[in-house]
């Protein structure tokens, strides 16, 4: 702690912790409005340089022993003088101790009430005078000055014509009573900044609680998988059914919840839900507890001005404390994931509620500071940390609004861009505002978090590469992009990556998408991007413009993020997947099959829901692949009247035209690549992909598309409408022969669907096991 810090701590009236004599004249109104107006347009980059450069870092040193001495000092400054003005100025209130005797002894004789003249406290006086004014003093004046206490001492009423503001030549009476009145009055103020860094460090230990129990359970299904599969008790039922697997309420957890016209929500699951209370809880003790007011307290004489300053120290303390944690939920490259086994989606969950609460608590903060110093708002007001505190908490209120699912929706990248400039004015602005109070170290973590996570994206980025990819539009409105890949990058099953098209409207853009490794290459992957808005429809609308519908881009991936389910371990995995959810349940399932060929006891079963026929053209070449493998495919067709656009198969098969006689040629096509062949026939094609027909020769014509299809995939089994979830959870549990795992990826409701039925089964198995594994990752 500085020399200036302890000279405002220790004056007779008290703003903020801290004890001025005078005010300085106001700043006038014209300049304090120069000054706000020009905040909003600092260059962002510039923000943390200049929390870089102005930063002194000052470490958080215990009030522990200067409990005592800081008691002791405002006691006897209200007690009397003994240094002169010109000594004062010069060594402020408690360092006129170093060189008076009688102020020294009054202090000694302070310290021995309540036995607080120890050895650390003398210690850290004789650093003080040492460090702060260059004075040297020994145990040895401490002693003689004691002994010049109990000789000499005269309370202010022995001493003829005594004035507070005169300096005294003797030591003063130190009133028992009274000084311990002071004591208890420091120990609840200067005390309740240690408690506050406690119990904010409690918080994070509740986190580091939480975390260590989700990975011993998660990581206990990969390392011990027969154990957890064997935990199929009542106990086990009863946690897994009412608290890890459902939703908070009813179906709905990945599908958002309607509120007015505009305050869509997602709702956590049952288990998050439970552990963000729990936090809720920890935090609320940890901001109330030990906070307490005395009436005969000097320090602070009101009731409602000591509990709004106790708040506010402790508000503002605990939210600088797990600052780091907040930061850390959001990144792409949060360790945590890799321990605890959590989604990018659970940490994003946690990180937009503690969030929340951090801002409620930076509130709460800003709300009691101004109560308790009302009167001198005027000094405040112009003091550079209280401008980056006010600056930091509108910025945190602007992040709470425009945080609005339904603007991360609509406008995401929007949204993004404010909330990275908001969210550095929010650290940023904390991280002067904190600078010289001991606490600027937790922004110090909080921002090392967030720039290890940027430079290890862009790492990977370079790492990658900019491969020239194709990228194709293909039926249902799906993008196709095959992108070359370097030999160290490993395909993860199940996994996703962020993918860059470098073009100059979207380069900066990245999306996350899941993928499959190429049926034609290892040496390149295939994501499947469902065209919605943004840089998807800009694609699309730039794809249209040229033949076939295809063109060469330059990409790059960062990744690859997440990874497999551990339904490995399990003696029958049924995968789930609706629409464009196919790519990572494909190759998860697809891994497993070609992994283990011959593992006959593992039954593998992959189950597809879309709506037409045209919806497997984009995926055809995969559905192929799984001909010679153990995986039982079925797909569901919900509206299989549907011919719209079916004529895109005709791109791939020639079938119009091709007449009986023709099959022996046609047996030969079929022998060459699809994959050649499809980007083929979209290049030759032209836009009327069957020729001008009547409508029976048209609806003919198709129907001898879906034959030809149902005849490529005879390993498929196609089924019309849409499956009864109930059915499927209650007929795969029956027929395996023992655990059975459900992994699945696709539209939020029926990924909800599913996870309800399970749930509802679990105690229904006959002793086996059953899990859920959820890789819909909703963040946006």
């Amino acid at each position: 702690m500085t020399m200036k810090q302890l000279h405002r701590l220790n004056q007779p009236i008290l703003l903020n912790g801290i004890y001025t004599d005078t005010y300085p004249e106001n700043i006038s109104s014209t300049r304090r409005i120069k000054e706000f107006c020009m905040l909003p347009f600092l260059f962002l980059p510039f923000l943390l340089a200049y929390a870089l450069a102005h930063g002194k870092g000052a470490p958080y040193e215990s009030y522990g022993i200067l409990r005592g001495i800081y008691a002791c000092n405002y006691q006897m400054r209200n007690l009397g003088s003994f240094c002169t003005p010109e000594q004062s100025e010069v060594y402020y209130s408690y360092g006129c101790g170093c060189i008076n005797i009688d102020y020294l002894a009054t202090f000694v004789g302070c310290l021995h009430i309540g036995n607080r003249d120890n050895d650390a406290t003398l210690d850290k006086l004789i650093e003080l005078c040492h460090h702060d004014f260059n004075v040297t003093i020994s145990r040895e004046n401490f002693l003689k000055a004691y002994d010049r206490y109990l000789d000499a001492a005269k309370s202010p009423s022995e001493i003829e014509g005594f004035n507070i503001t005169i300096p005294v030549d003797v030591p003063l009476k130190i009133n028992e009573t009274v000084a311990l009145t002071y004591t208890r009055a420091y120990d609840n103020f200067l005390g309740n900044y240690d408690d506050s860094l406690y119990y904010g460090v409690g918080i994070l230990a509740y986190w580091a609680f939480v975390m260590l129990v989700a990975s011993i359970a998660n990581w206990s299904m990969i390392i011990c998988p027969s154990l957890v599969q064997k935990c199929t008790g009542p106990f086990s039922t009863y946690w897994r059914k009412y608290i890890t697997l459902p939703a908070l309420a009813r179906r709905n957890k990945t599908n958002e919840q309607k509120f007015l016209w505009f305050l869509d929500f997602i709702v956590p699951s049952r288990f998050e839900t439970l552990v963000l209370l729990g936090f809720v809880g920890v935090t609320v003790a940890g901001c109330s507890a030990g906070i307490q007011w005395f009436e005969e307290d000097p320090v602070f004489t009101k009731r409602y001005a000591a509990m709004c300053r106790y708040v506010a120290d402790r508000t503002g303390i605990v939210v600088s404390v797990y600052m780091p944690i907040v930061i850390l939920f959001a990144g792409r490259n949060n360790f945590l994931q890799y321990l605890t086994h959590w989604s990018f989606a659970t940490f994003i969950t946690y990180h937009r509620w503690v969030a929340r609460v951090a801002f409620i608590l930076v509130f709460i903060h800003a709300v009691c500071f101004s109560l308790t110093f009302e009167e001198y708002f005027s000094y405040y007001y112009h003091q550079n940390y209280i401008i980056w505190g006010a600056i930091a908490t509108v910025a945190g209120g602007l992040i709470m609004f425009q945080g609005l699912l339904v603007l991360r929706r609509k406008w995401y990248e929007v949204f993004l861009i404010i909330h990275i400039i908001l969210a550095a004015f929010f650290i940023g602005g904390s991280w002067i505002h904190v600078d010289e109070l001991g606490y600027v170290w937790f922004y110090y973590a909080a921002s090392a978090v967030w720039i290890f996570d940027r430079v290890v994206r862009i790492v990977r980025l370079i790492a990658f590469g900019c491969p020239s990819s194709q990228v194709i539009l293909l039926a249902d409105e799906t993008l196709k992009v095959i992108v070359p890949k370097p030999k160290y990058w490993n395909a993860v099953p199940g996994g996703h990556a962020f993918i860059h098209f470098l073009r100059p409207s979207c380069f900066w853009q990245s999306h996350p998408f899941t993928f499959t490794e190429s049926s034609e290459s290892s040496d390149s992957i295939v994501l499947y991007c469902k065209v919605k808005g943004g840089i998807t429809h800009g694609l699309y609308q730039y794809l249209s413009k040229h033949p076939g519908q295809t063109t060469q881009i330059r990409v790059s991936l960062e990744g690859p993020y997440g990874g497999p389910t551990p339904s490995s371990k399990y003696d029958t995995a049924v995968f789930v997947a609706g629409g464009n959810g196919i790519p990572g349940i494909y190759s998860e399932v697809f891994d497993l099959a070609v992994r283990s060929p011959d593992n006959t006891k593992q039954a593998l079963k992959l189950v597809w829901i879309v709506r037409e026929y045209k919806s497997l053209y984009w995926f055809y070449e995969e559905l192929c692949a799984l001909k010679n493998t153990r995986i039982q495919t079925t797909i569901y067709i919900t509206n299989p009247d549907s011919h719209a656009h079916l004529d895109e198969f005709n791109k791939r098969f020639p079938l119009v035209e091709e007449s009986e006689s023709d099959s022996n040629s046609n047996k030969e096509e079929k022998e060459t690549s699809l994959e050649e062949k499809s980007y083929n026939k979209i290049q030759e094609s032209s836009d009327e992909a069957l020729p001008s027909l009547s409508p029976e020769e048209d609806y003919q014509a198709k129907k001898k598309i879906i034959e030809t299809i149902h005849s490529e995939l005879a390993h498929v089994e196609f089924k019309v409408g849409r499956p009864c979830m109930e059915d499927l959870v209650v007929q795969e549990t029956k027929e395996s022969n023992g655990s059975v795992s459900f992994v699945t990826c696709g539209h939020p409701r029926m990924v909800d669907d599913l996870r309800y039925e399970v749930v509802k089964n679990l105690d229904k198995a006959d002793g086996k096991r059953i899990e859920f594994f959820e890789q819909l990752q909703v963040w946006a």
